[in-house]
């Protein structure tokens, strides 16, 4: 299953939830390095790691819903705070369907709506941190290329799922992250730890670029016209991209030549509006599974509001989903 969630009803952007996540502004802002952005040394801190130059990711205070990773592009030309899309992590308990959703599910910590994210640089600690007082990740150093790690810890899943996931930049790919999942100790199994990036109707995303063909959204869903998702349709890896090195490949795009300048309906929320240059968004999986496959979802009108999405249906959620098991590797890129 994919999430009927309430996802943008939170968004940093929105009246509501800018209030609860405005104090982001009063924390040190990243130190910026030769090669990447990381965590400032004073302390709170802004929980923001990457390229100097390239893509990076952020957590919670930053701008939008707990239990979400965020993603910024900002050599798109978008502002401070606005990401491009997030990545929930939703994990699948083997002998069940339902999902966990990381930015959904209350905390068993504190009560508050969506999983508790920390940062730790070494797994000697599990214990929860405060977001406020990130690790900075570790820069490791691997021939030419030099490396960045750390590990996101997630509170335990109400189904018993407890994954947690190792992020990991190259200075040699400035427009990606790898996420790789883990399960703890004391995690029930898990036949899935879906990485799911959440938001493709902010850049309207509506055109998936497999190996033999480009799939519209609204090809896929000519008739949907609702107010919540469509349908979630799955494409087998054979109908995936691969790489010369043999990785499975997807991506997103737009159909629209200037997403920035789009008309929009009267009273669309200021965050729903596109901000910066037109980008493909995919995913790219190391020695894909045999049973790998892509899922994709849509919507034809903003979550929580009446408004709908110039240009009809677009994709929402965008996903690779396999078996679980311990290191597998999963790239998100936005270029």
């Amino acid at each position: 299953m994919m999430r009927i969630g309430w996802l943008s009803c939170l968004l940093s952007f929105g009246s509501i939830a800018f209030a609860q996540f405005q104090g982001w502004e009063q924390l040190a802002a990243p130190q910026v390095e030769e090669n990447w952005v990381r965590p400032a040394s004073d302390r709170p801190a802004q929980p923001v790691w990457g390229h100097a130059n390239g893509l990076r990711v952020g957590l919670a205070p930053m701008p939008g819903p707990r239990g979400l990773i965020r993603i910024y592009a900002p050599y798109l030309g978008q502002p401070t705070g606005r990401m491009i899309n997030f990545i929930a992590v939703e994990p699948i308990i083997s002998g069940q369907e339902n999902r966990g959703f990381s930015e959904l599910e209350s905390s068993q910590l504190d009560g508050v709506r969506g999983k508790r994210f920390w940062s730790v640089d070494v797994l000697d600690d599990l214990s929860p941190r405060s977001p406020e007082r990130p690790a900075r990740g570790i820069v490791s150093q691997n021939g030419p290329v030099e490396i960045l790690e750390l590990f996101l810890l997630i509170e335990r899943f109400q189904s018993g799922a407890h994954p947690y996931i190792k992020i990991h930049f190259q200075s040699d790919r400035p427009h990606e992250v790898r996420l790789t999942a883990f399960a703890h100790d004391d995690s029930k199994p898990m036949d899935s730890c879906v990485l799911t990036a959440t938001m493709g109707n902010y850049a309207r995303l509506r055109r998936l670029h497999l190996a033999d063909r480009i799939v519209l959204s609204t090809d896929l869903w000519p008739q949907f016209h609702g107010y919540g998702f469509a349908p979630p349709i799955d494409f087998p890896l054979n109908r995936l991209v691969r790489t010369p090195e043999g990785d499975a490949y997807v991506a997103a795009t737009t159909n629209e030549d200037d997403p920035e300048n789009a008309s929009y309906a009267m009273r669309t929320a200021k965050g729903w509006k596109y901000q910066g240059k037109r980008a493909i968004q995919y995913w790219r999986c190391e020695n894909p599974p045999d049973n790998l496959r892509v899922r994709v979802n849509g919507r034809a009108f903003y979550w929580a509001s009446r408004r709908p999405i110039p240009g009809g249906i677009s994709f929402e959620n965008f996903e690779m989903i396999a078996e679980f098991r311990d290191h597998a590797q999963f790239w998100f890129g936005v270029q």
